[in-house]
């Protein structure tokens, strides 16, 4: 080890190590998957070989009751922001790229949050998803000191180019390196580490673009899964088992550099797997408000301040990750908005009871409102139609057919996979939760609009240079 890593270690050893109660800050580390099923990675009996990831949830403390959104750049924003999407506009959809909108300037970021502690290097390297038709909505102007990556969703593994032209960019410069995407996200990201001082903390967020689609993937990965006759499917594979090598290499980077012991790193999915995934045993999939869509694998691995080796089950989730490392980097400054998010450090700890609280879920990109709420044991899910017109009278009704809009009630304790609607047996809980469900709809901001609005005729800037 070099000796000024070595001197580091020293430092932060006296200093009390990576205490929220003091001493010297850890390293944050956010990797994000995206549309990585429930069951496609191997602590939870996938196929797909990903023991990169295994790796953080034996080292560290896996998160078995964690949740997202049911599309990307709605979790992204709730991620940065920890509030529910849906008060400012970015709950019901994704950014597009012919989307004139993105997440507000109102919101802080975490990245303007950890800027407050002192975190001077604030990289975000992979997929951005939320808002790129003004420079005021790009990384380097939303707290972020560094950029590598794409600007939006869907694009080319391999060629970088979304609606023909090439997004791929370092800070606010077109960048022509070559190279399937996934493995320069990787590289980019162990190169942010390498640079970084290792006596002050960074904040790293790496989104990969992987799995999502295109199906794409290089052959020397695609021939480790033979085994699998779906073509599609082995691609998939093949797509995750490349993420995973990513992250790999960022795990070691941290080894090498000795400041692994000192780094919070969380790793999550952004939502539920697509058809190629495996959300099992949970119902649905990516675009459902069902626990497949929901529900994600998630590890969180902090040597310093948080003993590895086990599982939490408390409910939690994307928006918990602000206020979380709020506390973890031993912020007290008042919020400029009201967060919806808990800090949940202590209760990751086994410090703390999980509290008592309400999650919801939302959808409508290019279908009527999913709208969901769960207490912990009951979810009521309300499947078409706006639930602020919905009646206890109707719910009722609704829940005994297969017209929508629907309504379901679940008990989720005795029924994980969501198969038994029990709307029409208990009225006393469906009316409960759905006055709960009308509260939270209630916060809603018209913003994004239908996915294929404004498609038409659009055409993308060259090399996706965006103007002032």
């Amino acid at each position: 080890m070099a000796l000024g890593a070595v001197a580091a270690l020293l430092a932060m050893s006296s200093a009390g190590f990576g205490d929220d109660k003091g001493g010297q800050k850890p390293n944050i580390i956010i990797i994000l998957a995206d549309d990585l099923g429930w069951a496609d990675v191997g602590y939870h009996g996938a196929r797909i070989s990903t023991p990169s990831i295994d790796r953080l949830a034996r080292e560290g403390v896996r998160l078995e009751n964690f949740h997202a959104c049911p599309l990307c750049s709605p979790t992204r924003a709730g991620l940065m922001t920890g509030r529910w999407p849906i008060r400012y506009g970015m709950g019901e959809s994704v950014i597009t790229p012919w989307r004139k909108y993105g997440l507000p300037k109102s919101e802080r970021t975490l990245a303007d949050l950890l800027a407050k502690a002192g975190y001077e290097r604030r990289g975000a390297i992979g997929k951005w998803h939320l808002g790129h038709y003004k420079e005021k909505l790009l990384p380097l102007n939303r707290g972020f000191t560094h950029f590598y990556g794409h600007y939006n969703g869907a694009f080319d593994y391999f060629t970088h180019k979304r609606e023909g032209q090439l997004d791929w960019h370092r800070n606010f410069e077109t960048c022509r390196d070559e190279g399937y995407s996934t493995d320069l996200i990787g590289r980019e990201a162990v190169r942010f580490i390498e640079e970084s001082p290792v006596d002050k903390p960074f904040f790293l967020y790496v989104p990969f673009n992987a799995p999502h689609l295109p199906l794409q993937a290089k052959e020397q990965d695609i021939a480790k899964y033979n085994d699998i006759d779906n073509e599609k499917k082995r691609i998939y594979a093949a797509m995750v088992d490349s993420m995973d090598q990513a992250i790999g290499k960022i795990l070691d980077a941290l080894d090498v550099r000795g400041i692994a012991e000192n780094s919070f790193v969380l790793f999550f999915s952004d939502n539920g797997g697509t058809s190629y995934g495996d959300n099992r045993p949970w119902r649905g999939g990516k675009g459902s408000v069902y626990e497949g869509g929901v529900r994600v694998p998630a590890a969180l691995r902090w040597p310093a301040g948080v003993a590895g080796g086990r599982s939490v089950d408390a409910m939690m989730g994307y928006i918990d990750v602000y206020p979380t490392i709020k506390r973890v980097a031993g912020i007290t400054d008042p919020d400029p908005n009201p967060l919806d998010g808990r800090d949940m450090l202590d209760v990751i700890r086994r410090k703390a009871e999980a509290p008592k609280r309400d999650w919801f879920s939302y959808i409508a990109q290019g279908s009527p409102d999913k709208t969901a709420v769960c207490d912990g044991t009951w979810k009521l899910i309300v499947l078409g139609g706006n639930v602020l017109d919905m009646t206890l009278e109707r719910a009722i009704r609704v829940g005994d057919s297969k017209a929508k809009p629907s309504v379901e009630l679940f008990h989720l304790e005795r029924d994980p996979g969501e198969r038994t609607n029990l709307a029409t047996e208990h009225p006393d809980i469906v009316a409960g939760l759905l006055e709960r469900l009308k509260e939270f709809r209630r916060l809603k901001i018209s913003g994004v609009p239908d996915y294929r609005e404004g498609r038409k005729g659009f055409k993308a800037p060259k090399d996706w240079v965006i103007a002032q």
